[in-house]
């Protein structure tokens, strides 16, 4: 088997509760903490709509985990995404 399985690397992953709310939230104290954003959080950071976020997810330009009926996506993968698509003006 090559490299960590997903479930290894969310064991790194440390969970909070903020004081009021029943929604957990990742912590990131270390590099080894992985942050997942919602599809919603994607949309917000490229300014686009969630369908479009779906569309990278499904179409396979996004990498993404499913956990039960929703998408998560990895912080580093969107920045990966994103330095893929680079382009230099001029």
């Amino acid at each position: 088997m090559s490299g960590p399985t997903f479930l290894d690397r969310l064991a790194g992953v440390q969970f909070a509760v903020r004081r009021g709310s029943q929604k957990p939230m990742t912590q990131q104290s270390d590099s080894r903490h992985t942050r997942f954003m919602t599809v919603g959080e994607v949309a917000t950071v490229l300014r686009v709509s969630n369908m479009t976020v779906y569309r990278l997810i499904n179409a396979g330009e996004l990498v993404a985990v499913r956990i039960g009926r929703s998408f998560r996506v990895r912080e580093e993968d969107l920045d990966r995404y994103l330095g893929e698509r680079l382009t230099k003006a001029g």
